[in-house]
């Protein structure tokens, strides 16, 4: 059967719009469409920040908390993908609790020192060529904006017109739907900006053609974990004695932290994370990568993998449409 560019849209509608929350599909003769509803989360602000039951457990307690967004963008459409993000409506910036954000597009490091797009062959590797990291200072906060009316705005969320149009353009440059991943940022290492690029009414105003990418802003380093949840305390333990200092990487060093998956994200469409994906993910950002690689020749990860189910992984980003409060991360 031929899939039309609307009914992908349609369909890609209800499932982009119930993974984020705020929305819920409605059924119409046939087909069905999302229409914007109020969600009522049954925790609280003080039981989203509660961490008494992840200390009862022996594990940290959280410095930030994390939000990212996993993309599958089609092949060539990187530049269409990026172009929709500049050219948002956005209030991040301004919102309480923010504290970083930036786009990231997956690289390979090529011999020369430059870099390449890692856009990926398969279907499989498809997955995650793009990542959105946005850092809060709380849960609540997050949680806050994900079921305002900033939110909404940012996803085209003013009108049922403008979900539609949102939407068509994103079933054409996205194979499938973003997958959320949420994370706890435990010892987090920040310096404080000394430039902050600036935005308008809360979002970067950048030019973007759809056709060329956007320039690097910084640099980032993923080292994926595979940690079962019996070995979570010990892990955490073994880390906190033993991470490295990366203030002495310099200010070229934007900011660092182990980030450990928050399995207890709710919200309509969060699944279950896979025995794929890391239960924790170490994630440094650089300003660039040259600044990276004099921090790598010198240190290297204290973990021997020891307690992990598979070998550790690391995957390097560019970032873009970086936004950053006056204190950093």
């Amino acid at each position: 059967m031929k899939i039309t560019t609307a009914t992908a849209a349609l369909l890609l509608l209800n499932v982009w719009l119930s993974s984020v929350g705020g929305f819920s599909p409605v059924v119409t003769g046939s087909r069905s469409i999302v229409v914007p509803t109020i969600q009522v989360f049954s925790t609280t602000v003080t039981s989203e920040d509660s961490e008494t039951e992840t200390t009862s457990r022996g594990l940290f307690k959280r410095d930030r908390y994390v939000a990212t967004n996993r993309f599958s963008v089609r092949k060539g459409k990187q530049a269409k993908f990026e172009k929709r993000w500049a050219t948002r409506k956005s209030s991040l910036a301004k919102l309480d609790g923010f504290k970083y954000f930036h786009l990231m597009r997956r690289v390979s490091l090529n011999n020369d020192n430059t870099n390449s797009y890692d856009e990926g062959e398969t279907n499989e590797e498809l997955f995650e060529n793009y990542v959105s990291f946005t850092v809060w200072s709380k849960k609540s906060q997050f949680s806050a904006w994900r079921t305002g009316e900033a939110f909404r705005e940012a996803h085209g969320g003013t009108s049922i017109g403008a979900f539609l149009s949102t939407m068509v353009s994103s079933a054409m440059v996205l194979k499938g739907a973003p997958r959320p991943a949420f994370y706890d940022g435990l010892f987090l290492q920040s310096n404080k900006p000394t430039i902050i690029p600036v935005t308008v009414d809360g979002w970067r105003s950048v030019n973007a053609d759809g056709i060329n990418t956007l320039p690097p802003e910084c640099f980032v380093s993923f080292e994926k974990y595979y940690i079962p949840a019996s070995n979570a305390k010990e892990f955490e333990e073994f880390w906190a004695k033993n991470k490295p200092d990366m203030m002495d990487a310099g200010p070229s060093f934007v900011s660092g932290s182990l980030m450990r998956r928050d399995g207890q994200a709710k919200g309509h469409g969060i699944v279950e994370m896979q025995s794929s994906e890391p239960s924790y993910v170490v994630v440094n950002i650089f300003e660039d990568r040259s600044a990276y690689q004099a921090w790598a020749q010198t240190e290297q990860s204290p973990f021997t993998g020891s307690l992990s189910q598979r070998a550790p992984e690391t995957v390097f980003y560019e970032g873009t449409l970086v936004i950053s409060s006056q204190d950093g991360a």
